[in-house]
């Protein structure tokens, strides 16, 4: 029998764009653009690969036919988005060819056969923890930010570091992440017993895997979490993902965090600041956005300067009674930092000229931002 349903477009939509982040990347096998429909238990289910990341999607639907089939994920996504019609038809001919009906408006559109589509990874299913999903959400926000480019040599700074705490009786998750220049640690109290909930000793989740985790809990009041030696699953009722965790050592982050002194601090409201920072960021130079901040008692004077376009200067009152400082600062990291955090005014420690400044606020409990000094 092939394939035959009718399904709302509200749902399909939903579903597949849920998915086009993992489809549309650049692989070396044609089907991975392709999005993998079967029927299931009532309705479909939509599973999207790259290879690293597997996220398998169910949908209501009303099924007439059974089967499964490829579509090119991109091309459907588009067909389902324009259509006027608040309920779509979907037919398999055959060939692997399909014809969508939404509406008035008919598409013959081409695919694949299912049975050449990567197997969707295996895991057990009786390893898992259920958090509110709200708390990844803020645990990813607050240091995806930091984590380093593709392009990076050091292949593991692309991850971001996930561990697990017990301090007394409470339990915390933690995400850090750093590019080398800057490091971003985000640690949250969570009211769940962490016993059965097994972390490899360097826990590595890719970048994409973080930000797909990030918008896997959208709409989701709370999910499972498992993790196994080489990936984390992620599930919702029969809504699954599966990324697979990267190998390697990530800095010894805690010994960064100890070097710098909590003594010499400077307080800092923080929108002001952070307007501050973007004025000045107009003038400078577009690869390192070097800026200067010169400290002194309760006033601090930012400056920038663009061979090409001139120089700019602003004027910031703060608290702060310690020696006159001069530093250079990459401006877009103190941007980053400060978009990331809620608080009213921030706390900045900075020991010397050269030295490193750690940010963090009693507003903003459990993020910590250090960002490392430039030479002027």
């Amino acid at each position: 029998m092939s394939l035959q349903c009718t399904v709302l477009k509200q749902d399909l939509l939903e579903g597949l764009g849920s998915i086009q982040n993992i489809t549309n990347k650049n692989g070396t096998m044609a089907i991975l653009f392709n999005v993998l429909i079967e029927t299931s238990n009532g309705g479909l289910t939509l599973t999207a690969t790259d290879l690293e990341i597997g996220l398998k999607i169910f949908i209501k639907a009303e099924i007439h036919g059974e089967g499964s089939l490829t579509l090119p994920s991109k091309k459907i996504f588009e067909i389902v988005r324009e259509s006027g019609s608040e309920k779509i038809s979907i037919e398999e001919k055959e060939n692997s060819w399909v014809v969508i009906k939404a509406g008035q408006s008919t598409y013959n559109l081409a695919g694949m056969a299912s049975d050449e589509y990567p197997e969707f990874p295996e895991y057990d299913e009786d390893s898992f923890t259920v958090f509110e999903s709200y708390l990844f959400q803020e645990l990813i926000e607050k240091v995806i930010f930091s984590v380093a480019n593709e392009q990076e040599n050091i292949y593991t700074l692309t991850s971001i570091l996930f561990e697990k705490e017990k301090e007394g009786d409470k339990n915390y998750l933690k995400m850090i992440s750093s590019d080398g220049h800057r490091l971003s640690i985000m640690r949250r109290e969570v009211p769940v017993d962490l016993t059965n909930f097994k972390v490899n000793p360097v826990t590595l989740i890719p970048k994409k895997g973080v930000q797909e985790w990030k918008k896997f809990c959208d709409n989701k009041d709370s999910i499972e979490v498992s993790f196994e030696h080489d990936k984390l699953i992620l599930r919702n009722n029969q809504d699954v993902m599966v990324v697979s965790l990267k190998t390697g050592e990530f800095p010894q982050y805690k010994a960064i965090v100890d070097a710098v002194q909590l003594e010499n601090c400077l307080e800092i409201p923080r929108i002001p600041f952070l307007d501050s920072l973007k004025r000045i960021n107009l003038f400078t130079e577009d690869v390192f956005h070097t800026i200067q901040l010169a400290i002194d008692k309760d006033f601090m004077v930012l400056s920038s300067q663009n061979a090409d376009l001139g120089n700019a200067k602003d004027e910031q009152v703060i608290a702060y009674s310690g020696e006159p400082l001069t530093l250079g600062f990459n401006c877009r990291y103190f941007i980053d930092t400060l978009q990331a955090m809620e608080c009213e005014k921030i706390k900045a420690y900075i020991n010397s000229s050269n030295s490193p400044c750690l940010i963090n606020s009693d507003d903003d409990p459990g993020f910590t931002s250090i960002i490392m000094p430039m030479q002027l």
